[in-house]
């Protein structure tokens, strides 16, 4: 697989929290933060080496070989360095697309995932 994207920010809750949380994105409702588009499908966990990656499938019927690697490691102050790499079979999406999908995973994990840990 190639790497089509990846980028690495830091969040406010410790490992293994970040860990459960993405292992079952859907779990608690009262902290929805996998907010999906119509075209997105619920990831399946389809690979671990607990704690530190998590590797979902693809979130997206257009691109249903992609797959999302999460890497987590402690970021020194209580909270998790987080790293998604999105990881695809050739042919790359075309640049449109493919800066579609870097989008909503940005906004997925560093944003509305973020959030829902206080920040």
């Amino acid at each position: 697989m190639l790497e089509a994207g990846s980028r690495q920010r830091s969040q406010p809750a410790p490992p293994h929290v970040v860990f459960e949380t993405l292992s079952d994105p859907l779990r608690d409702p009262t902290r929805s933060w996998l907010r999906l588009l119509d075209d997105e499908l619920p990831p399946r966990l389809i690979d671990f080496e607990e704690p530190n990656v998590l590797v979902w499938s693809s979130l997206w019927s257009k691109r249903p070989d992609a797959r999302v690697r999460f890497d987590l490691a402690p970021d020194g102050a209580a909270g998790t360095l987080l790293r998604w790499t999105l990881l695809v079979e050739e042919p790359l999406p075309d640049p449109s697309l493919l800066g579609h999908l870097r989008k909503r995973l940005n906004e997925l994990i560093n944003a509305n995932l973020r959030y829902t840990f206080g920040q």
